[in-house]
């Protein structure tokens, strides 16, 4: 049997890229790429990807530092100033947890990475069906990047970008997440907390919202004010 090609799976400790570090893992071999942007919750999601990396034995991580974003701005999780918004995400519009093109910034390291490592994909936890509404999380931006890395990189690299949630719910990605042993324990979704989760923004409603509807307790700890 030939040994499996190698994927890079950028890891930012959430439970959709705990679900494709999973999906990754079953058909190739690892290498984790974690970024930190000077967002809110920076140490908690640090600790998270090195947990799931951990828990996959994964010996090749790679922590990038992006704080050139929080310089930046622009966004509610890298900019005090900005309050975190609470509530549902609103359809068609983006909300202010949207850090400017981010995804490009972690996409290029990814890639100059997997080109030095010979991998052959590069897998994103991006999801668009049910999600906040990023525009770097659309289909048609992953093509776009992957057409770029292949401008942009040696003749004889060839490098996919692979994402297997982009169209996935949240109750979807729980129930294929618990089919596959994925530890959502040890990921983290809050933007604003890093002790007990807030239960209150987005990125916890819906995290809420999909283990309700998957039938199944979500394992993290939330403050006793959370939203039913």
């Amino acid at each position: 049997m030939s040994e499996k090609r190698l994927a890079v799976v950028c890891v930012s400790g959430g439970m959709d890229s705990a679900l494709t570090a999973a999906l990754a893992a079953a058909e190739h071999r690892v290498a984790f790429l974690h970024g930190n942007y000077g967002q809110r919750t920076e140490s908690k999601e640090l600790g998270c990807f090195h947990a799931l990396a951990d828990h996959y034995a994964v010996e090749s991580r790679l922590v990038v530092d992006f704080s050139g974003l929080r310089q930046i701005g622009g966004s509610s999780l890298t900019d005090a100033a900005v309050p975190v918004r609470e509530g549902e995400p609103v359809e068609g519009v983006v909300p202010t947890s949207y850090v400017p093109f981010r995804n490009a910034h972690i996409l290029a390291a990814a890639v100059s990475w997997a080109e030095v490592l010979g991998a052959e994909a590069v897998y994103v936890g991006a999801v668009w069906e049910d999600s906040s509404g990023y525009p770097d999380c659309r289909p048609e931006f992953y093509r776009a990047f992957e057409e770029a890395a292949r401008l942009g990189t040696r003749p004889e690299t060839s490098l996919r970008v692979v994402t297997p949630l982009i169209d996935l719910s949240k109750a979807e990605i729980v129930r294929r997440g618990l089919q596959l042993g994925v530890p959502f324990e040890k990921t983290w979704s809050c933007y604003q907390a890093e002790d007990r989760a807030c239960g209150g923004c987005e990125s916890c409603r819906l995290r809420l919202r999909g283990f309700r509807e998957a039938g199944v307790n979500d394992p993290l700890p939330y403050r006793a004010s959370t939203p039913a």
